[in-house]
């Protein structure tokens, strides 16, 4: 637990252990650590709703809680690895790019338009309430954490010999992550129904599309870059977030 916090979030966890073993602990336990953040935001939309505020400046702030408690470390790999992927360079050399501190077109692009869809669907669904918001980045953020562990699974090589990609890459047993997938979908589910029985389908509905769409993004990355980094982690959490909350505000 220790890892999963001291790694995913910028919460004041100290990581006492940095080996394979507290690796695999910690990416198993990485959903948990996800509904912490969107539990912080949806605490903080719905004081701003109870304040006067309208549902668009709460989903700024749906938005914003998870991007300043992870210190925007999964927004910047979104960048990067758009970076890397838009380049169409060989994978050296894609690699070599997506370490460079600047932010390319693509990278610019990608933020704009992710954040902004974030805060759309956030705004559609504050609108019909607090609960249905804070339900809502709960669940979007523990199925963008719960694709890390999917995508820490056993046989997924990272692209790297250093950095945070290759401490984790293939700690995970395939068995051990989908029932860690197959957890978060019940819980998930379980919160929903708190707002109807079709809300709690389209908990399940919306952690299957973020898996979904981050597993496509993740074999694209593997086949560029010949495996996972850091910033395909950040990049997986960021799309596997957005989709879920795109699934959420189409109901």
């Amino acid at each position: 637990m220790r890892f999963a916090f001291g790694t995913l979030t910028a919460l004041p966890v100290r990581v006492t252990r940095w080996d394979r073993t507290a690796a695999r602990g910690g990416m198993v336990c990485a959903p948990v650590a996800g509904a912490v953040l969107g539990l912080c935001a949806g605490a903080l939309g719905g004081v701003l709703l109870l304040l006067g505020a309208g549902p668009l400046l709460a989903a700024v702030a749906g938005v914003a809680v998870p991007a300043a408690l992870t210190r925007g470390l999964h927004l910047d790999g979104l960048a990067d690895t758009a970076d890397g992927l838009g380049s169409g360079r060989p994978a050296g050399e894609a690699l070599r790019i997506m370490k460079q501190p600047d932010i390319g077109p693509f990278g610019v692009v990608t933020l704009v338009l992710v954040l902004f869809a974030q805060t759309a669907a956030l705004a559609e669904l504050y609108a019909d309430g607090w609960a249905a918001g804070a339900v809502a980045l709960a669940v979007a953020a523990a199925a963008a954490r719960c694709a890390l562990t999917l995508a820490s699974r056993a046989g997924v090589p990272a692209a790297r010999p250093e950095g945070l990609g290759a401490a984790v890459a293939g700690v995970v047993p395939v068995r051990t992550a989908l029932t860690v997938a197959a957890v978060t979908a019940v819980v998930c589910a379980a919160a929903g129904a708190l707002l109807g029985p079709w809300a709690a389908l389209q908990a399940v509905l919306a952690v299957l599309a973020a898996l979904g769409a981050a597993e496509l993004l993740l074999r694209h990355c593997r086949s560029r870059f010949g495996g996972v980094t850091g910033d395909v982690f950040g990049a997986l959490a960021e799309t596997a977030a957005t989709a879920a909350l795109i699934v959420l505000a189409l109901g």
